[in-house]
């Protein structure tokens, strides 16, 4: 009886899920709770997925969570781990086939959905490039450097090698904030500025910064405190 229980339970999850999806309302020991079905057979898992959230907060949290701690919970293993270890290399992998496929970008909105795409997710603090030819159609995409979760080490001579030597004339970059605040700070304003300069001497434009979080991102080019910093003579 126990049995049948959780079977009609997970198709009632699962019909309610294939009718209308998730997003970010959905509870997140919902999500978990689903996703469990297929890491664990037969079992209630609704427990499980609580015990998770309330450990780690959130349902990122439990995804980034150690492998070994995973598999230590009841009814869990190091393949259900493995299963829920997944989902975030997954994700990245989906968003780089996704964004890999646009050669054109048309407006600064695209620039930042392109960017948006490609540096979320990331644990570490990374700073990326965008190169473009003079129409806005796709040249490169370098991540150039990885630091800490706070900081990133920039060397601005191999930033100009890099693009002079792909032959773009136009360059966005982008990094993330693994702290989850898409507001750049004085050293981020400081940095774009002695960037887009060291570019501007060699005849190429600094079209946007993206500063990236998990969920969002801001462009640095369409707010008005910084704009200036993009603007050509």
């Amino acid at each position: 009886m126990s049995e049948n229980l959780h079977k009609d339970h997970r198709k009632r999850v699962l019909d309610e899920f294939l009718k209308n999806g998730f997003d970010i309302h959905t509870p997140p020991h919902k999500i978990l709770e689903f996703l469990l079905f297929y890491c664990v057979q037969r079992k209630d898992t609704n427990g499980l997925a609580h015990e998770l959230i309330n450990k780690y907060g959130t349902l990122s949290g439990v995804l980034d969570a150690p492998i070994e701690e995973l598999a230590d919970f009841k009814l869990m293993s190091i393949r259900s781990a493995a299963l829920l270890k997944l989902i975030i290399p997954l994700a990245n992998i989906y968003s780089y086939d996704k964004s890999n496929r646009v050669k054109y970008f048309g407006s600064l909105n695209d620039i930042g959905e392109y960017l948006f795409d490609r540096m979320r997710n990331y644990e570490n603090e990374r700073l990326a490039v965008l190169i473009l030819n003079a129409d806005g159609s796709f040249k490169s995409f370098d991540i150039l450097f990885e630091g800490t979760v706070d900081s990133v080490s920039i060397s601005i001579r191999s930033l100009l090698k890099l693009c002079l030597d792909k032959g773009g004339v136009i360059v966005a970059l982008a990094h993330n904030h693994p702290s989850g605040v898409a507001i750049p700070s004085a050293e981020d304003v400081a940095l774009t500025e002695r960037i887009a300069s060291a570019l501007s001497s060699v005849g190429l434009r600094l079209i946007d910064h993206i500063i990236v979080v998990n969920s969002d991102y801001v462009s640095m080019a369409e707010s008005p405190e910084y704009s200036h910093i993009f603007k050509t003579e």
